[in-house]
């Protein structure tokens, strides 16, 4: 049976009575008596004793150890909460006059004030344009490592200004190529699945859980799954997801590149991945057997819509919580090329107050994905 700790106002309760039973001839402790300010004082100390070895207690174990002793704990399976990273862009494109440079460090702004930096430095050349890579930075501080994480990334075709005017240089600069990368610090409790995973399936010489851990060791993947011969024998597909601070989101949460090979695998050098899949695949690849070859893909966006009867007059608030606990299930139970049970989403809907009555009709069966396609919430009609 778990220990119920007692609260402070059951120990000064206990308090007076041990001092009432121990001094019978006291009579009743008036309120502002020493015996029973010495009672209170003696109670919030043995309060903050029982609160230091509650604290004591969700550290000494992995399941509920939290800062750095969850990472002490996790370091004895070599698993290390993700830093934040800086997003990078390749593919900036300047314009001006023919042999003007703009020097390494030179400082872009975003439409919202965030800012990047020049990697390197770059002279337009005779067609009026030219392209660097940029990274992150934060505003206040340039200095930071983490460029704001997340915050960082930017579509292609975001417009970038000079934050000092260049002689010869247009001030707005184009990211041709989406700004990818960037990836906030990892949030404790998906730390804590990493390591518990770690625990659990311990290393197996390149099994599913496995290829599974060296993906989510990447900074800013949040899901991954492992596909066996996926193009053909001797090949392992890695499916992978970067959702924003971990939220069942439809939109941002797919990979930005394309799907590939990692940049050493020689004999796939015409398809070698790019953006997020890159990054993936090249950790990976330090990690795998030596015989396995490795294809990282994003997942394929797949829409489902559903048709729900009954309920056309309820709230836009009750159709906006139903429309999230139906993207919970698919963010839950759907997986590149798996099954979602229909059961599984009335449960979900039924949950929702104000959903009395409903009825699904749309779709009539299991949800079954086809190869690589993951499902998200499509379009939901009310009959």
């Amino acid at each position: 049976m778990p220990f119920s700790r007692p609260t402070l106002t059951e120990l000064r309760s206990r308090n007076k009575s041990y001092l009432l039973t121990e001094l019978k001839t006291v009579g009743a402790l008036l309120r502002f008596s020493n015996l029973g300010i010495i009672g209170d004082v003696d109670a919030g100390m043995a309060h903050l004793h029982y609160g230091y070895l509650d604290w004591i207690a969700k550290q000494s174990n992995p399941y509920t150890a939290t800062d750095e002793y969850l990472a002490a704990w996790a370091a004895l399976k070599d698993v290390y909460r993700k830093a934040a990273t800086a997003a990078t862009g390749k593919t900036i494109t300047f314009t001006g006059t023919a042999g003007s440079v703009i020097p390494a460090a030179t400082v872009l702004n975003r439409s919202d004030s965030y800012q990047y930096t020049l990697d390197a430095e770059v002279t337009i050349s005779s067609t009026g344009s030219a392209t660097g890579s940029v990274t992150a930075v934060l505003p206040d501080t340039s200095t930071d490592a983490t460029g704001g994480g997340e915050d960082g990334n930017a579509d292609a075709g975001t417009i970038l200004s000079l934050d000092v005017a260049l002689d010869g240089v247009n001030t707005s600069a184009t990211a041709t190529a989406a700004i990818t990368g960037g990836a906030d610090i990892e949030d404790e409790e998906v730390f804590r699945s990493r390591m518990l995973l770690a625990y659990q399936a311990p290393p197996q010489g390149g099994n599913d859980a496995d290829y599974k851990e060296w993906a989510l060791a990447v900074a800013g993947v949040t899901r991954a799954w492992v596909v066996p011969r996926l193009l053909g024998a001797g090949t392992v597909g890695v499916y992978f997801m970067m959702d924003p601070d971990n939220a069942a989101s439809n939109d941002n949460s797919f990979p930005t590149g394309t799907d590939g090979y990692a940049t050493k695998e020689t004999q796939y050098s015409g398809q070698v991945a790019t953006g997020d899949q890159l990054t993936v695949a090249d950790y990976i690849y330090t990690n795998r057997p030596v015989t396995a070859t490795v294809y990282v893909a994003s997942p394929i966006k797949t829409e489902v819509p559903f048709t729900i009867s009954g309920i056309a007059t309820a709230s836009s608030t009750v159709k906006a919580a139903l429309q999230k606990a139906i993207s919970g299930v698919l963010f839950d139970k759907g997986e590149p090329g798996g099954e979602i049970y229909l059961t599984d989403i009335i449960s979900a809907i039924a949950s929702v107050d104000g959903t009395a009555g409903f009825l699904m009709t749309s779709p009539t069966q299991n949800i079954v994905m086809p190869t690589g396609a993951l499902p998200v919430l499509g379009t939901v009609t009310y009959e």
